[in-house]
């Protein structure tokens, strides 16, 4: 790739430190959404402690915090999917951020003004988890016109590096500056971070900006009522694709399930102080900058099949070790083990199969595939949390975490057997430039 040439017929460039650039409007890119990861780093859980220590909320006014607000999200989110498909993408990521950031503004200063109540928050929930959906499908697509289709692979790895990073770092810290400030400062942190994001993208400029051009919808498809749900249809249509999603939907959904149980365990029924529970999730994040790191020679060395076949299988096979943790310092490095081990081939895994799914998904479909790969995704979390919780309750938070351990160990059964290349019935990914008739 070094020395290859860009989509313009340029050379391509390595920096002193021997990292590929990828332009001036890629960084653009990579700032706002760092921007953006850092402030949601920050505010990290900020919804229910405003609820617990603003509004002195229940239990179960937290909960539905937690659970509807998101749902409801996904709801709005689902029929924004066309709507971002045949649009422009940078205008639509630029609204998404001001959305964003109106609409977490209005927290603080509700807050000082005495008028914040459940209700507003609930509002604010859904609209941002709405907004974040269809960020990323409107970021997905932009992301395949902006880069070569060579340099897809190391454009992802710097972005999941730079989420792991932050979610490293942002909780933390958000987490002292509530309780220096108070309990809406890391929103309002979040609400600028937002902006900035937004200045980030306005700044693109040139040719790398008109590159940004809506996909003609195919037979009136942005108007057929079926446009919904034709991101699934292409998901579920292809045989890798769909064995690739089914897995990420349990995968995703089983990991999630686990926090609400540790956090029980551990701060209820094995006594550890919220600092070392904090700590034992913070610091193996760090795990993520060596995977995401290692994702491009670790492909250019084995092959992506066997990567998302094997390292697929490595992440799964961790999580029934937290059913083993006992008190004390043990205790917590098993979790800091388990929890660094799982981050470390997550962190490997995601680049790869997002550089994937962008090659075999066509320009007119990415908004609305990633828009169903991320709804699925935020479904299968919230039914399996819930179905955990649930069994928790009936026979105790180390029960759970070992039946959830043991589905994990069967998500290899659903990753794809066999390589799906081109002339195997699969077609090639789409890899046409921008000169041609069609975009890629």
């Amino acid at each position: 790739m070094v020395g290859g040439t860009g989509k313009t017929g340029e050379p391509g460039r390595t920096g002193r430190t021997g990292r590929r650039s990828l332009g001036r409007s890629f960084g653009l890119l990579w700032t706002a959404y760092a921007v953006s990861a850092y402030g949601s780093g920050l505010g990290f859980g900020a919804l229910p402690l405003i609820a617990v220590l603003a509004l002195d909320a229940g239990p179960g006014e937290v909960s539905v915090l937690a659970a509807v607000g998101p749902a409801v999200g996904v709801l709005i989110a689902l029929p924004l999917a066309p709507w971002v498909e045949f649009r422009r993408k940078r205008p639509v990521m630029i609204a998404m951020d001001l959305t964003r950031f109106a609409v977490l503004a209005t927290i603080p200063v509700a807050y000082v003004l005495g008028w914040l109540g459940i209700g507003q928050l609930l509002v604010v929930s859904a609209v941002v988890a709405a907004a974040k959906i269809a960020f990323n499908a409107a970021g997905g697509a932009y992301l395949k016109a902006l880069v070569r289709p060579d340099d897809l692979l190391v454009a992802n790895a710097r972005f999941e590096s730079t989420n792991w990073s932050s979610i490293a770092v942002g909780p933390p810290l958000g987490g002292a500056a509530i309780g220096l400030f108070g309990p809406v400062v890391t929103v309002a942190a979040d609400a600028l971070s937002h902006l900035f994001s937004a200045l980030a993208l306005s700044a693109i400029r040139g040719r790398d900006r008109d590159r940004d051009r809506a996909p003609r919808p195919a037979g009136g498809t942005a108007s057929r009522a079926g446009a919904l749900l034709d991101g699934w249809r292409h998901l579920l249509g292809r045989p890798d694709l769909r064995a690739l999603y089914l897995n990420n939907l349990l995968v995703s959904g089983l990991i999630m399930a686990t926090e609400p149980l540790l956090a029980v365990l551990l701060l209820r029924g094995l006594g550890f102080p919220p600092w070392q529970y904090a700590l034992a999730f913070a610091v193996p994040c760090l795990g993520g900058l060596v995977g995401s790191r290692l994702a491009r020679r670790v492909v250019a060395r084995h092959g992506r099949h066997r990567v998302l076949r094997t390292v697929g299988t490595l992440r799964a096979v961790w999580l029934i070790g937290l059913a083993f943790v006992r008190p004390g310092v043990v205790g917590l490095v098993t979790v800091m083990a388990v929890e660094l081990a799982i981050i470390v081939n997550m962190s490997l895994y995601t680049p790869v199969l997002a550089t994937y799914r962008l090659e075999y998904t066509p320009d007119h479909l990415v908004a609305r595939t990633l828009s169903a790969w991320s709804i699925g995704q935020q479904a299968s979390i919230a039914v399996l949390t819930a179905l955990a919780g649930l069994l928790a309750e009936v026979t105790g938070p180390r029960t759970a975490l070992t039946v959830v351990g043991l589905l994990m160990l069967t998500t290899p059964l659903l990753l794809p057997r066999r390589d799906r290349a081109p002339g195997q019935g699969e077609e090639a990914p789409v890899r046409t430039g921008f000169r041609g008739s069609c975009r890629r």
